[in-house]
């Protein structure tokens, strides 16, 4: 493995994962999570939030970008990325509805559906990116 080009993609995927997951979070769900499980939400803690992301990306990178980069294609990055994505996001949500009381169906299906698509489009635009580089 080249660690240049391993870091290369997760300094690229960070901030793209960042930005899309605050505005999908901040802007475009926010109401809907308030609704649905305002009562379970305490204050951010910004730490754990900041972790998740490194560490999500990090596996993002290993998985799906690196292979993508530098065997693959676009293609295989957005397969890759949507299933690693959908995998994380349904282990949380899944967990969630057979543990919580009143975490709602709802979330979980539109979290699911949410983990596929941004760990793909950050996969797809992360490995176009890094191609541009070459």
């Amino acid at each position: 493995m080249n660690i240049q080009t391993f870091f290369t993609l997760y300094i690229l995927a960070l901030p793209i994962f960042i930005v899309i997951d605050f505005l999908w979070l901040g802007v475009i769900v926010k109401n809907l999570y308030k609704n649905q499980i305002g009562h379970l939400l305490g204050d951010i803690n910004w730490l754990a939030a900041f972790l998740f992301y490194g560490i999500f990306v990090l596996g993002l990178t290993f998985f799906v970008l690196y292979p993508a980069a530098t065997r693959g294609t676009l293609a295989t990055a957005l397969v890759l990325g949507g299933l690693f994505g959908f995998f994380a996001y349904a282990t949380y949500d899944l967990t969630n509805l057979s543990t919580m009381r009143s975490w709602p169906v709802l979330i979980t299906v539109i979290d699911m559906a949410w983990g596929f698509f941004l760990a793909a489009s950050v996969s797809v635009s992360t490995v176009y990116l890094f191609n541009l580089m070459k």
